[in-house]
């Protein structure tokens, strides 16, 4: 395999062995072991790598050194809520129903409104639960409460009332 002089062979064992990125690092040794005469089969072998791969390592690195070695930008659908405007949904979030939302507490379909009526983006329920868990919030919730409950009033309902459940036997027989 023939590789082009863009570095020695002792930068190339020097940036292979400082390099943070694993993939990049990796990159680097099979194009360094090729410019040390090994042949295809052996840096596989070295490199737990395809021939393929290895081929196109070697042919980048001839074309455009080590920046072309780097990985490149993946294509995919862009996300239609901006990034900048995935602060306020957090903030609008954190900050937990309004009286207008109509509800006690979030949930997908009604962030999905949220979404759509705030920040002008249509999202499916299912977007928008991905949507979350990129955000870092769970599917779990708290119990919701009625805004007029009383809680010193629950307490005391819960000390004074009678117990009205029976206890099962501990042996309930099978049928038949």
């Amino acid at each position: 395999m023939n590789v082009e002089p863009h570095h020695t062979s002792e930068e190339l064992k020097t940036l292979y062995r400082t390099e943070m990125n694993s993939r990049l690092a990796r990159r680097i040794h099979g194009v360094y072991l090729a410019s040390r005469g090994m042949t295809c089969p052996e840096i596989m072998k070295i490199t737990g790598s395809a021939r393929r791969t290895v081929q196109q390592w070697i042919t980048k690195y001839n074309l455009g050194g080590l920046e072309k070695l780097k990985d490149q930008p993946r294509p995919g659908q862009p996300h239609h809520l901006p990034r900048h405007l995935l602060g306020r949904l957090a903030k609008r979030i954190a900050a937990g129903p309004r009286r207008s939302d109509g509800v006690s507490v979030f949930t997908s379909p009604v962030i999905q409104r949220i979404i759509e009526q705030e920040f002008g983006v249509l999202y499916s329920l299912s977007a928008v639960k991905y949507l979350l868990h990129r955000m870092g919030y769970s599917y779990l919730c708290p119990r919701p409460q009625h805004e007029n409950s009383d809680p010193q009033a629950q307490e005391e309902f819960k000390k004074t009332s009678q117990k009205h459940w029976l206890k099962s036997p501990s042996r309930i027989p099978a049928k038949g």
